[in-house]
């Protein structure tokens, strides 16, 4: 619609996998993955979400449930949301199973079955939420193969996957979204911060039978996607007047790691220590 500068249209286009999709718009990042949550439970009529350790999805409620970090997140906030269960991130420098990659065959992954055994049914999971890159617990990059083996164990369960890009979105990463790169077909996506570059807008998007099993009503928000922050989303999307998408750039690649590496070089020895790791990426 032109009222919306084509925004909604435009940035369900951009996601990865295929199919229809759609877009609900709201205010926060926050609010963002609550309304993700409620969608999955709609979806999958089960009520459990399983998150990861390290991980930061905001600091409303059920977003403070989700998230792992305690001080000063947490302390002095409980109770919080049930049926929300934690499992290791994907960290191969710091395995929580102390195996190694690539000999481990993504043990990170395939750990989720046995979760299912000892922790929480798969019948009672709703879906798993993810950052496709930790953010506050250290900007860790999963290796390859953890997102398509996460992904083929809950495509098997019937579990939702709930990526979120609300701080790896919008080319922060490399690509216009961090699940492109690490090969990540999520079922719903969240999205802010860079979304408008400042502006108070956020947005879930998803699969269009997903998206719609909400009952009418169900979903809103007093200021979601209003006018001017619509116009700033259009705009950090490259969207003419008309709605129609131009071709995103991608920025020059910059060869990061050995950067780092000639740094470490001419700081020496005492530059390296426990406090300190390595950098890693794609």
């Amino acid at each position: 619609m032109r009222a919306t500068c084509g925004y909604p249209s435009a940035s369900t286009r951009l996601l990865p996998g295929p199919g229809p999709k759609k877009t609900m718009l709201v205010s926060t990042g926050a609010e963002a993955v609550e309304n993700a949550i409620k969608i999955a439970r709609a979806y999958t009529k089960r009520p459990a979400i399983i998150a990861f350790e390290d991980a930061f999805h905001g600091r409303t409620y059920m977003a403070l449930a989700l998230t792992s970090k305690t001080h000063p997140y947490k302390a002095g906030f409980e109770p919080f949301p049930s049926d929300v269960y934690r499992i290791p991130y994907a960290y191969c420098y710091r395995c929580s199973y102390s195996k190694t990659y690539p000999s481990c065959d993504v043990f990170c992954a395939r750990h989720l079955e046995d979760t299912f055994k000892r922790v929480v049914a798969a019948e009672s999971v709703a879906a798993v939420i993810v950052e496709p890159i930790l953010g506050e617990g250290g900007f860790v990059i999963p290796p390859a193969g953890f997102y398509p083996a996460l992904t083929e164990i809950c495509r098997k369960h019937g579990i939702l996957v709930i990526a979120d890009e609300i701080q790896t979105g919008f080319a922060r990463a490399g690509a216009m979204f961090a699940s492109t790169r690490l090969g990540l077909e999520p079922d719903l996506v969240t999205m802010a911060k860079s979304l408008t570059g400042g502006l108070p807008l956020a947005a879930v998007t998803g699969r269009s039978a997903v998206m719609d099993a909400p009952g009418i009503g169900g979903l809103g928000g007093t200021f979601a996607g209003s006018p001017g922050c619509l116009r700033g989303g259009a705009r950090r999307l490259g969207l003419d007047r008309e709605g129609k998408s131009l071709q995103p750039r991608r920025p020059p690649r910059r060869d990061v790691p050995k950067t780092c590496q000639r740094l470490a070089g001419k700081m020496g020895s005492h530059w390296r220590g426990p406090r300190h790791g390595r950098h890693a990426g794609p």
